[in-house]
């Protein structure tokens, strides 16, 4: 929806119904709430129609009240990136409100904000303009309310950290006194505001602390392992250990003995695609989290392991392996690769395998909701209301609703703080188990993951294997290029029937290779999927561009020549490369606004090269070495530069990480530097450790002390980011940061040593050396 269609013209009154019952759903219920205890739905109501009668409220997001308080509306959900904090402060920027005076409230699950999933880099990317237009709507009547009161002309007000000034005296209105006749204004088509000038930015590109910085530190802020609801019950749910098992019988007898434990209930099982269904199994529930754990530890269960079971990641792999080595299905075809590899010498031609294994996001906090749904006499829903950590509150009303039997937009979910994400959390399976369990006991249910839930029944990233193969010439210069991937699609998760990569997945680092090569060959190979698959920050750009990346630098050092200038060779000219002849979607952005910019790619290799003084890695000692790479993921565009340092014994050290970043125009600074520190720290965790395997259909690493953490002792000592000052729209951060560090990595370890790793992770590898 455009911003023009929501604001058509009609006074603030013509649409107050409709801002009440959203005001309403904002607080709702009777729980505790990013820190506040809300009680009485009916009094809330109440109070939210009668505020926002008294408030100038010209769009759903910014309302301002007599006593001058702004009230700004986020509707994305916090998780680290400081989105809770970065979009109003665009809002409050354009309306030239005082920060000090903004009061922030999270919003409920609703479509008419827009798009809710805080995933996929797309925050900034799809509301920047709109929240700069409901500021300037805000301002652009204050200003005409001015001047009615003034009886001057309104293009002789503007205005001024939350006051209306006259320019031609010395006459000003603080905002809150403007509020009554400002609401009786009708609201001005987008096209009739006037934007403010880059150069009159007070907020938009400054830092600011997190709105909900002291709260968080202080230990006050509420996670959703924090929300509570009156009367409620904890959960703790034993699932199939093999995904699409079932139960085939249970004995809950002496679970029923454990102090605090209240009843033990059945969850069904999936039907058809897993999705966004529960696993099913039996839930133990209890007066605390502590004693439905022990009661589900308790628990007899047979299981019916189902077709899953023989699934066994070691073997799969090979088979993966042996996929890319056979011709697969043509996705994208430039020139004639096939031909010029045929037709070159056997010792010009040049080939690597390589591999990522299945990854858990691990969350620190893990996945939990909190779910109230009540029935009538005949046991039909009449409300669902659920509290939860998620980065979709719409895909939960997408999946509770059916469950219960309602229409999505009739279940009110608050979302709360969220002890990170990783896109774990935008698929609500685990909202649907407490809802589904509250339907049963009549009374709220607070259902929690434990950390060995959470790494057996991840939506996983998918295990893969990449073949890369070029034919070179005489001096080493790639002549073709032919690159074929295969692993279970994140499409599984949905449609059974999915068994190769999907278009918009190779579409991450492999169909929209960067380099300027005259031919170019992209295929994919079947692998059925035999767990979910999901999608984890930075998604397929995660395995394609380690391979891309790691295959440059072995082409490089094949042609004998240093990897920084042989990677600008490959990317060529400074340019825009035709994304309608190489069919590529750009993740829907236009062209026009995000072209593929080869300059900017360019730009940001040249100035980590720069910021490492990379011209300084033939000096180093053996156990030394510098590694390069770059990428374009989700519009923005990274260069990473790697130090690493190799003991003999095969030690791991990295002392630093350079790396610049370009993701156009750049609201909050500081958030973006700790968004690029973050991903080199989970980029490192996964290069180091990152490992799931699977023996007869389960998962074998159950807790951090077998899927590993990155910590402070291995952890890169200093990590130096660059963001490149541009004007252009903003593009993806969180997930941008993520691609172009592990190969980098690599390509370190093989310069300090001469060993290339093609599979990770790196833990599997004797890095020692003589």
């Amino acid at each position: 929806m455009s911003v023009a269609q929501q604001h058509d013209g009609r006074s603030q009154q013509s649409r107050g119904l409709s801002r009440r019952h959203f005001l309403a759903g904002i607080s709702s219920g009777s729980l505790v709430l990013m820190g506040k205890t809300l009680t009485g739905q009916d009094a809330v109501v109440a109070n939210a129609a009668t505020t926002d009668a008294e408030n100038f409220s010209p769009d759903f997001f910014v309302a301002i009240s007599p006593n001058n308080t702004v009230t700004i509306v986020a509707h994305r959900s916090e998780m680290g990136t400081g989105i809770r904090t970065g979009l109003p402060r665009v809002v409050a920027d354009e309306l030239e409100a005082d920060w000090d005076r903004v009061v922030i409230q999270q919003a409920p699950g609703d479509k008419r904000l827009g798009d809710q999933n805080t995933d996929g880099s797309n925050s900034i990317r799809f509301f920047f303009k709109r929240m700069r237009v409901a500021g300037a709507i805000a301002r652009t009547m204050l200003e005409q309310a001015a001047a009615q009161k003034w009886g001057v002309p309104a293009n002789e007000c503007y205005a001024d950290n939350h006051k209306i000034k006259h320019t031609k005296s010395d006459r000003a209105f603080d905002f809150g006194e403007l509020v009554d006749v400002a609401k009786r204004l009708d609201v001005p088509l987008e096209e009739n505001v006037t934007l403010k000038p880059r150069s009159k930015w007070r907020y938009i590109g400054k830092d600011a602390p997190i709105t909900d910085l002291d709260d968080i530190v202080t230990g006050k802020a509420t996670f959703g392992i924090d929300a509570r609801m009156e009367n409620q019950l904890y959960a703790v749910i034993a699932r199939p250990p093999v995904a699409g098992g079932r139960v085939k019988s249970f004995d809950a007898t002496d679970a029923k003995q454990i102090p605090g434990v209240v009843d033990v209930a059945e969850i069904p099982p999936f039907q058809g695609a897993p999705m966004f269904q529960p696993l099913g199994g039996i839930a133990v529930l209890a007066d605390s989290t502590w004693a439905a754990w022990q009661g589900r530890d308790a628990l007899k269960i047979e299981w019916d392991h189902g077709a899953n079971a023989s699934y066994n990641s070691d073997e799969y792999t090979k088979q993966l392996a042996a996929t890319v080595n056979q011709p697969g299905d043509l996705l994208r075809e430039v020139g004639d690769p096939v031909s010029v590899i045929d037709k070159t010498p056997k010792n010009q031609i040049v080939a690597a395998d390589y591999s990522v294994p299945h990854l858990a996001h691990a969350p620190m906090e893990t996945t939990c909701a909190v779910a109230d749904v009540k029935t009538d006499a005949a046991g039909k829903v009449t409300s669902a209301h659920v509290v939860t950590a998620t980065q979709n509150p719409q895909a939960v009303q997408g999946a509770v609703g059916p469950a219960m039997g309602m229409k999505p937009e009739d279940v009110l979910v608050n979302v709360t703080l969220l002890g990170s994400g990783f896109g774990r959390k935008s698929k609500p399976d685990y909202c649907v188990e407490a809802a589904m369990l509250s339907r049963q006991m009549k009374r709220p249910v607070h259902v929690t993951w434990t950390r060995e839930d959470d790494l057996a029944h991840d939506y996983l990233h998918a295990v893969s294997a990449i073949h890369c193969e070029a034919a070179v010439d005489d001096n080493g210069k790639p002549t073709a290029w032919l690159q074929r991937v295969a692993y279970p699609s994140i499409g599984s998760t949905f449609n059974p029937l999915a068994s190769s990569p999907a278009t918009w997945e190779a579409e991450m680092g492999h169909s929209d290779l960067p380099f300027d090569i005259p031919n170019l060959r992209f295929e994919t190979g079947n692998a059925k999927a035999h767990t979910r698959i999901g999608w984890l920050r930075s998604v397929c750009h995660i395995q394609q561009n380690f391979a891309v990346s790691s295959f440059a630098d072995e082409l490089a050092h094949n042609a004998g020549k240093d990897p920084l200038e042989f990677l600008l060779e490959l990317l060529g000219d400074d340019r825009h490369v035709d994304l309608k002849a190489a069919k590529l979607s750009n993740r829907g952005a236009a062209p026009t606004d995000y072209p593929y910019d080869i300059g900017r790619l360019k730009n940001v290799l040249k100035r980590s090269a720069t910021a490492a003084n990379w011209v300084r890695r033939k000096g180093l000692p053996k156990g030394r070495g510098l590694g390069i790479a770059c990428a374009r993921s989700f519009l923005g565009y990274t260069g990473h530069v790697v130090e690493v340092d190799v003991a003999k014994d095969g030690a791991l050290r990295i002392p630093k990480i350079w790396c610049s970043i370009d993701a156009g125009t750049i609201v909050s600074p500081d958030r973006v530097r700790s968004q690029i520190e973050g991903a080199a720290i989970m980029a490192t965790t996964q290069a180091r450790y990152g490992k799931i395997t699977f023996t007869n259909g389960r998962v074998n690493e159950v807790n951090y002390d077998d899927y590993q953490m990155t910590t402070m002792a291995d952890a890169p000592r200093e990590i130096v980011v660059d963001i490149v000052n541009s004007t252009a729209p903003p593009a993806g951060v969180g997930e941008t940061g993520v691609p172009s560090c592990a190969p980098a990595l690599c390509n370190a370890i093989f310069a300090a040593t001469g060993k290339r790793i093609r599979n990770l992770p790196l833990a599997d590898h004797d890095l020692s050396w003589a």
